[in-house]
């Protein structure tokens, strides 16, 4: 057979050879050892870590002719074939291409039948989230109650996709990320098996790379093993992965450390020059950050750390280093690496970042940093100082301490006041009046209930006590029976968009609407009428219109104007308002006999 990859050569054949899950092998051990084994099993965790590996190590155990057994003997017959991928009763599944409900039923139908030469029929379901719903279904029954002869074990590395109805008829295990520490010794293992050196700091490197992941991890050893030959070294290894080597850290953390954005600049374009992807940069930095942050708190836990070795140049570097601006560099980067999947200008977001680090204040706690940040205490501190001493001084004096605190909130509160206060628009409303029609006003007020049950409840609402009382062909004025209520509506521009959409689809016209309290509506119209001429000229015999309050029609007008109409109704006849307050404005209507 031709050349094979380090992570299937190497696969474990035994729980013992397995790196990590300490929880997930005892367990099962102890199942096997006690006959204490179930008919399903969920294995479920990050890619590379183990769950395929331990499921056909569990079926060798448990199918072992010297078992079952805590450890699968390797030697018999059912083991090699295990091993070997040729044991019929041994079935590996692969629910990403077989995810349809016809395999499953297949599975299903053969599944009564028993094992030809061994003592369990073993189904191993790869993937087994991409299953269809059709195909969980028809799992579901059973899984449930399967036959005795029979085991299911189901991995997946996302296993919120699964049905609860499936997990719950599961024992579940989870397979944590593998360490580094356990990466470097299996990787150590391998290479002592081949026959190939490596440095330490090389494997550190693959296995910081290879984020928990051992099948990631052992491919990306074959790979380096390929570019370096005889013997792996660090730089190998960073060029091969993508990484950057703690060298480069820490010239760039100098560079942040004494402001100086050009080297800072040259180092990244280097490092993208290289190959070196920005997502991974942004990535790899916050490790190196964090890791300065732990030597700072804890210098004594080393094996932490995860991009740089803890000599000591990285010490001193990080007790140079203020905790705080730590902790903006890795939130600065967090959010670029955030912005940058959205991008395609990442080499844009991480240069801004890098200039933001250097631009950001308390830099390190040197001399001169700790002389600039006190300089602001002081005079903050100075300026306390002063205010208290005055209080004092006023509390001797006699002063009644409540006097400014009682006036304070009062001239807050006017000052609260009138900057809520809503300004009418004087000058569109006299527009709105100069061309104000009865027939006009009339369209509007047909149609105004309507329109309001096509609005959104919380709009209408807001309109509930409004009235329209004048307007032209293109704009009318709306009277708010509250100020507060015309601030609100003034200040919601869905509001307004949404009442002329409405107004629009009722009267098949865009109205400009012009809101006005109804106090302010009162002054605004009795200026237009007196600024107009319009107010009714005295006889013999007649009041004064100031006296009556009334209005007259106006000289070259056929019909009074509505909004003029509204004024003499209000202040002539207390029957209509009387009426209006029982039955609604609505339902009453006014004819002049």
């Amino acid at each position: 057979m031709g050349y094979q990859a380090f992570y299937r050569v190497y696969r474990p054949q035994t729980f013992d050879e397995m790196s990590g899950q300490r929880h997930v092998k005892q367990t099962l051990q102890n199942a096997l050892l006690h006959n204490k084994t179930t008919h399903a099993y969920l294995f479920s965790g990050p890619r590379g870590t183990g769950k395929t590996s331990a499921a056909k190590i569990f079926a060798k155990a448990l199918n072992c002719e010297n078992g079952p057994a805590k450890e699968p003997c390797n030697a018999c017959d059912t083991c090699r074939t295990i091993t070997e991928g040729s044991n019929t009763d041994v079935i590996e599944f692969d629910a990403a291409s077989n995810s349809r409900v016809e395999e499953m039923r297949d599975i299903i139908e053969k599944v009564r039948y028993a094992p030809a030469s061994s003592k369990y029929k073993v189904y191993i379901i790869d993937e087994v989230h991409m299953l269809s719903n059709s195909a969980f279904n028809a799992l579901l029954k059973t899984l449930e109650e399967p036959p005795a002869h029979a085991v299911f074990i189901l991995a997946t590395t996302e296993p919120h996709k699964l049905p609860l109805t499936i997990i719950s008829r599961c024992q579940r295990f989870d397979f944590k990320p593998i360490t580094a520490a356990e990466i470097t010794e299996r990787m150590a293992y391998v290479l002592d098996e081949a026959g190939i050196e490596a440095d330490n700091s090389a494997l550190k490197v693959i296995a910081q790379a290879a984020s928990g992941g051992m099948r990631d991890a052992l491919s990306m050893l074959d790979q380096v093993v390929s570019f370096s030959g005889e013997r792996v070294t660090a730089e190998e290894a960073l060029l091969v992965t993508g990484s950057v080597g703690e060298d480069i850290f820490y010239e760039l953390a100098c560079a942040l450390q004494s402001k100086d954005a050009g080297t800072a600049l040259t180092l990244l374009n280097r490092l993208i020059a290289e190959g070196k992807d920005v997502s991974r940069l942004a990535e790899d930095l916050i490790t190196f950050f964090r890791d300065l942050l732990l030597l700072h708190t804890a210098p004594n836990l080393t094996d932490l750390l995860e991009a740089i070795s803890g000599d000591d140049r990285f010490v001193a570097l990080a007790a140079d280093f203020d905790p705080d601006l730590l902790y903006a560099y890795i939130d600065i980067l967090g959010d670029t690496q955030a912005e940058m999947r959205f991008s395609n200008h990442a080499k844009v977001y991480i240069e801004s970042a890098l200039l933001k680090m250097i631009q950001t204040k308390g830099a390190v706690t040197g001399a001169a940093g700790a002389a600039a940040v006190p300089a602001e205490l002081e005079q903050k501190i100075a300026s306390l100082e002063r205010l208290v001493g005055d209080l004092q001084k006023q509390l001797a004096d006699g002063v009644p301490a409540g006097t400014p605190a009682a006036q304070a909130p009062a001239a807050r509160k006017n000052s609260s006041n009138n900057a809520r206060a809503y300004k009418i628009p004087t000058g569109k409303v006299h527009q709105v009046l100069s061309a104000a029609t009865k027939q006009d006003i009339q369209v509007i007020r047909e149609e105004w209930a309507r329109m309001m049950q096509t609005m959104q409840r919380s709009h209408s609402a807001l309109l509930e006590e409004t009235e329209p009382v004048a307007a032209s062909d293109s704009a009318f004025v709306l009277k708010f029976k509250y100020e507060i209520h015309c601030l609100m509506a003034s200040e919601n521009a869905s509001l307004r968009s949404g009442l002329a959409e409405a107004l629009r689809q009722q009267t098949g016209k865009a109205y400009d609407v012009v809101y006005v309290p109804e106090e302010g509506w009162l002054k605004v119209r009795e200026d237009f009428i007196r600024k107009n001429g319009l107010a009714k000229q005295p006889s013999s015999g007649e009041s004064r219109p100031e006296d009556e309050g009334a209005s007259a029609e106006p000289a070259g007008q056929e019909e009074l104007p509505a909004f003029l109409e509204g004024a003499e109704l209000t202040e002539e006849d207390g029957l209509v308002s009387e009426a209006e307050k029982l039955f609604g404005k609505e339902f009453i209507t006014v004819h002049d006999e």
